[in-house]
């Protein structure tokens, strides 16, 4: 069984984690990299601490200490307005401090936000195709649905 934890935006605290959930049930976004047979188990789901991140420096301990082979940032991050500015910075500090594997992303994109960002210079800027690569696999009725 793989074991992950999700890492959400602070400006989402309140979400209820439902598309992430029903992404990871249904394997698309970026929980694509799993196969459907294979069980995976979700042992930690915390905000990032608000900006700029100071749950980033220990959260992902105590996902560690729970099993965790992986650490998603959700999809939020990626596509709330503004897209957060230390994404990448957040993968990176994760990666070398607890030598565990970051991937961008949750839920599919929805498409209504595709929409937006994909014209908005930050996203070509800031590289987010390829940070978030499987979010933009989808195919459109699938980002449709997460709307």
């Amino acid at each position: 069984m793989k074991k992950i934890g999700i890492i959400i935006c602070a400006r989402y605290q309140s979400c209820g984690g439902g598309k992430c959930f029903r992404a990871l049930r249904e394997r698309c976004g970026a929980f694509s990299i799993y196969p459907i047979e294979e069980p995976v188990e979700i042992v930690g789901y915390s905000t990032c601490g608000g900006c700029p991140g100071g749950n980033i420096e220990y959260v992902p301990a105590e996902f560690k200490k729970n099993g965790a082979v992986a650490i998603h940032l959700a999809t939020g991050m990626v596509v709330g307005y503004p897209p957060c500015p230390s994404i990448l910075q957040f993968k990176n500090f994760i990666e070398t401090a607890y030598n565990l594997p970051v991937i961008v992303g949750t839920h599919p994109i929805p498409q209504k936000y595709m929409d937006v960002h994909g014209k908005l210079p930050f996203w070509k800027e800031n590289q987010m195709e390829e940070l978030a690569g499987p979010l933009l696999h989808e195919i459109p009725e699938t980002m449709e649905a997460y709307n």
